[in-house]
């Protein structure tokens, strides 16, 4: 294994000033849960390990019905899907959230990681990216902001710079209304990850219940998880039928991008891509149902 320097800085400004520092050289360590790995395989070997955990600013959870969810990159994920408030309000993010890995893994595991790594199987991309999550991002430059799905550009590739790294999640508060849901196929139990995935959100009309606002996006099908325009836009102003879920659910399967390989083949996850499709919409209209239930006692 490569030798490496452990540095943990304590302060955003000395994280950003070390990585100006040592920009290639270096990287980041959030929960470690896939680096770790890439460093024992060698499949990357920096000369510098950045551990964020202790950085305040990066440990941050709340809410509030003005600002909504902040999530800080280096919050483990048992501390989201324990926050009663954040799992009520946001069943979609936690049905990814609690996807990631067992109890030890899910001690250590952050989205930020699992953002930043970049993987097109990647569970917790396509939720945020149908809560409409916005990355803030932190660097030598300052603060600048970027859209989940803006995030990954290529498989373990991101958009951010060397010096840069992810400072936190912010999701707006749901309207009443809102339901989203994310689910994965895998061949077993044991194989922890997705063959393919999609999450879906909405929010329907509290007088007629139309679809007022629709968001899909698949994960493990491309080189990156996508978000499928053109499947929520087909729902807007219509009722959630069967018609228009089997509608949507082709046109994410049309967006899919799939290879072949070991896990399924290119077939088996377009056909995926609509099945999950229609499950996650179908869900999702059940949790935006329930939420209008509740606004109206």
């Amino acid at each position: 294994m490569h030798s490496f320097t452990y540095v943990r800085p304590q302060s955003l400004e000395e994280a950003s000033t070390f990585l100006s520092e040592h920009r290639e050289q270096a990287r980041i360590l959030a929960g470690g849960t896939d680096l770790l790995v890439q460093i024992q395989s060698s499949s990357v070997t920096p000369d510098y390990i950045v551990d964020i955990k202790h950085i305040p600013e990066l440990n941050v959870l709340s809410f509030d019905e003005t600002g909504g969810l902040r999530i800080g990159a280096a919050v483990p994920c048992f501390k989201i899907w324990n926050h009663h408030e954040i799992a009520h309000l946001y069943p979609g993010l936690i049905d990814a959230v609690q996807l990631i890995g067992g109890t030890q893994i899910q001690g250590r595991a952050t989205l930020g990681g699992n953002v930043a790594n970049a993987s097109p199987a990647a569970d917790t991309i396509p939720s945020l990216i149908v809560h409409g999550a916005i990355c803030d991002v932190i660097g030598r430059q300052g603060i600048r902001s970027i859209a989940v799905q803006d995030i990954c550009i290529g498989p373990g590739q991101n958009a951010l710079a060397p010096d840069e790294f992810l400072l936190r999640f912010q999701i707006k508060p749901p309207s009443i209304g809102f339901g989203a849901h994310y689910l994965r196929f895998i061949p077993r139990n044991e194989m922890d990850i997705a063959v393919a995935s999609a999450g879906a959100s909405l929010v329907l009309n509290p007088d007629d219940q139309t679809v007022q606002y629709a968001r899909i996006a698949i994960g493990a099908v491309a080189p990156t998880p996508l978000l499928v325009i053109a499947a929520g836009e087909s729902l807007i102003g219509q009722p959630l039928t069967n018609e228009s879920i089997d509608r949507a659910a082709r046109l994410a399967a049309q967006a899919a991008q799939p290879i072949t390989d070991i896990r399924g083949t290119i077939s088996q996850r377009k056909h995926l891509a609509a099945v999950l499709t229609r499950r996650a919409l179908v869900k999702a209209q059940e949790r935006a149902l329930q939420s209008l239930k509740g606004a109206s006692h």
